[in-house]
Parts: structure tokens; sequence; C-alpha cells
């Protein structure tokens, strides 16, 4: 596979070809609901148990997607899932640190089925056929997970975030305030990365895309 595979993987939308469309249209899928089933499943496990909770684990990708979320899959190569409702007082010990292990198993999961999904494309690879599908999904995991990092809400990464605010009533003001604009800001943050030629962040985060999904697709 070209380099230009990896960076993180865009649709051509000059010349758009049906079956790339098709493919990552199902690679986001998939990466959205790994993501959010995981958070989900590990808030569970930590003490957030919600007895029929089916807005969480209900394995629908369609359920979990998130309207802005999929916008900027198309602005900027990922995006993240509806927002899990984690209670984090429900959990008996370590609250904030449980919150933001319940929200990076969502990155977590990403990188272990890009995993999965690499192993496949090679598996395919040695049957001899060329394969396209596999290695997208990987590539599109590894892009959720690493861009999932940045703090801002709604990405995972934010937990890293809040967890130092205070719990006060300004704090609280501002994150809910910082949750609204969060979403509008990574959009038009990308949307001028990708049509002004200026890499900005992204020459940190694509080059980490490139290393970690070459790795697992040469592994």
């Amino acid at each position: 596979m070209s380099d230009d595979f990896y960076l993180p993987y865009l649709l051509n939308y000059s010349s758009p070809v049906a079956e790339d469309v098709v493919i990552f249209v199902i690679s986001a899928l998939i990466a959205v609901l790994v993501s959010a089933e995981s958070q989900a499943f590990a808030a569970t496990l930590f003490g957030d148990s919600r007895p029929g909770a089916r807005d969480r684990l209900h394995f629908n990708a369609f359920l979990h997607l998130s309207v802005l979320g999929s916008v900027s899959f198309l602005v900027a190569g990922f995006g993240w899932a509806k927002v899990i409702d984690i209670d984090e007082t429900k959990f008996k010990k370590h609250p904030r640190l449980f919150l933001i292990l319940s929200r990076l198993a969502g990155p977590a999961a990403n990188i272990l089925m890009a995993n999965i999904a690499a192993s496949l494309s090679w598996i395919v690879g040695n049957f001899g056929f060329i394969d396209k599908v596999f290695g997208t999904i990987a590539v599109v995991n590894v892009t959720m997970a690493i861009y999932g990092l940045l703090p801002v809400p709604p990405l995972p990464g934010a937990a890293l975030l809040f967890a130092f605010f205070p719990d006060n009533d300004l704090f609280r003001r501002i994150r809910d305030g910082f949750c609204k604009v969060g979403p509008y800001l990574i959009i038009a943050v990308f949307a001028f990365v990708r049509w002004s030629g200026w890499d900005g962040i992204s020459s940190v985060f694509n080059p980490l895309v490139l290393k970690v999904t070459g790795f697992l697709l040469n592994f």
C-alpha cells in the first residue's frame, strides 16, 4: 500500500469511487461501534452497571452514530461516537480514575480492532488477494484511536482534561460549555487544516498514525 493510504484515510471528493466510499463508511461504522461499546463495557465492569441498558450495550452502530461525529469523519478522517452516558458516582473507588479508564477504553479497543483487521489483511494477502477492506478498517480505527486522545470533548481524551477540573459549579459550567462548543471546534479546525494545506496538529498526529498502522499492516 502507498503512504497516501495512511495520512489519515480521507475520501477524494474530486473523483469519488463508489467502492472506496462504501469501504470507508463500513470502516467508520465499525470504529464507532467498537469505541462506544468498549466504553460502555468498561463502565459496567467498573461498577456503573445498568440492567437492560439498551442505550449502551446493543451492538448497533447506527444507534451510536453522532451527527457531528459523522461529519468529522468526512472532513478530518476521524470522528466519534455518540457520548456514552457514564455515571461516575456509581464507581465505589477512584471515580475519576475509573471514568478516565472507561473513556480511554474506546481508543484502546480501536487499536485492538485495527490489530485484528491488520491480521486479516495479512492472511488475505498471503492467499494472493489484494486487500483494501481490512487495510482501511485498520487505518480508520488507528486514526480514530490516536486523534481520540485529543483533550477536546466529545473525544475520549477530554476525560483526561476534565479529571483536573475542581468539582464546583464554576468548573461544571465551563465543562458543559466546552462540551457544547467542542464538536464544532474540531470540525472547524480540521476543515481549515484540510482546505488550507496547513498541517497544524496533523503534523504531529499523522506520522504517529503512519507508524502505528504501518507496523500493524507490515508486522
